[in-house]
C-alpha cells in the first residue's frame, strides 16, 4: 500500500503498530489521511496475520481533529488542481456542494465503524491532544492508556457543529455513563490525563516519555496475543453486539454459540493441554 500519511508496521509476533504520521499538522485528518486509514482498515479485515493493533500518533499530539483548513476548500469556488485529481468529491460543482459534504461524512464517519469490524483488539495510546475526530478515534479503540500530558476534548462543539459526530455520542455513554458523557459532548472541555483515568475513559495512565507509553502498550498486546486467535476474535465480536443487545437472552444465544464455535478449534485443545503442561500456549498465527 502507498500510504503517505500514517505508518503501518507488522511485527513477527502479531502485533501491527499504525502510526499517524502528520506531525508537522498535530496529525489532523486530512482527506488524504482518511483514505489511508480506510486502506489499512480494509487490509486488516482479511490479514489475521495481524493480532492486535496499536493506534499511536507521531510527535506531541496524538490527533487535532479534522484538517480544518483543508476542510473548507470544500466551501470554495476555487479547488486546488491536485486534490481534484485525488478525490472526486472535491470536483463537485457548487450546486452540488451538500452532495461533496455528505460523501465527505459518510466517509470519515465510516473509519469508526471499520474500527469495531475488524477482529482485531486495537490499543489507542494517547499523548498530548485528542480533540474533535481524534477524540472519536480514541473512543473507538477497544482499549485505551494515555501520557500523563494526554488532554480529550469533544470539541466539534465549539466551532459551531453538533457535539454529536463520529460515534461521539454512541461510544461515550456507554464508556462513562450518560451523566458525565453529556457534561463533555455539550460543554467541549479539555478532560486531562488525571481526569480521564478517574473516570474510566482510559485505562491506564503511564508517567514517562513516550517510548515508555508506547512500551506499556506491547506489554498489553502481547497479553492478548498470547490468547487463543479464534477466541479473541469472537470477543470483540460479542462485545460489539452485546453494546446493542435487546435482551440478556439474546448474548446468552450469541455466547452459547461462541463457545460452541470455539470449541471445534484447535486453539481449545491447545489451551487445555498448555493449561495441564504448566507452559504457555503456542497458537498458530490465525
Amino acid at each position: 500500500m502507498n500510504l503517505e500519511t500514517i505508518k503501518f508496521e507488522l511485527r513477527e509476533d502479531g502485533i501491527g503498530i499504525l502510526t499517524l504520521n502528520r506531525p508537522d499538522k498535530l496529525n489532523a485528518l486530512n482527506f488524504q489521511m482518511i483514505e489511508d486509514l480506510h486502506s489499512i482498515f480494509d487490509d486488516l479485515m482479511v490479514n489475521l496475520d495481524c493480532r492486535v493493533l496499536l493506534l499511536k500518533a507521531a510527535g506531541r499530539a496524538f490527533c487535532a481533529g479534522l484538517d480544518l483548513k483543508e476542510s473548507t476548500v470544500l466551501q470554495s469556488k476555487k479547488k486546488p488542481e491536485e486534490l481534484k485529481e485525488k478525490f472526486f468529491y472535491m470536483r463537485a460543482p457548487d450546486k452540488d456542494l451538500i452532495k461533496a459534504k455528505i460523501y465527505g461524512q459518510a466517509r470519515a464517519s465510516q473509519l469508526i465503524v471499520k474500527m469495531r469490524k475488524i477482529s482485531q483488539p486495537i490499543i489507542a495510546i494517547i499523548q498530548g491532544p485528542a480533540t474533535g475526530a481524534g477524540f472519536t478515534l480514541a473512543l473507538a479503540a477497544d482499549i485505551r492508556i494515555a501520557g500523563e500530558n494526554a488532554n480529550l476534548a469533544n470539541s466539534f462543539i465549539n466551532i459551531g457543529f453538533s457535539g454529536a459526530d463520529l460515534a461521539s455520542s454512541y461510544h461515550l455513554p456507554r464508556l462513562i455513563g450518560m451523566s458525565r458523557a453529556a457534561e463533555i459532548l455539550y460543554t467541549g472541555r479539555f478532560i486531562d490525563a488525571e481526569e480521564c483515568l478517574r473516570i474510566g475513559l482510559v485505562y491506564r495512565l503511564v508517567k514517562g516519555d513516550e517510548d515508555k507509553l508506547l512500551t506499556e502498550g506491547i506489554e498489553i498486546a502481547k497479553n492478548l496475543i498470547s490468547k487463543s486467535p479464534l477466541g479473541l476474535r469472537m470477543t470483540k465480536e460479542a462485545i460489539n453486539i452485546s453494546l446493542d443487545s435487546p435482551s440478556l437472552d439474546t448474548i446468552m444465544l450469541l455466547e452459547n454459540r461462541t463457545q460452541m464455535l470455539c470449541s471445534t478449534s484447535s486453539d481449545l485443545l491447545e489451551g487445555i493441554n498448555a493449561f495441564f503442561e504448566k507452559r504457555k500456549p503456542n497458537y498458530p498465527k490465525s
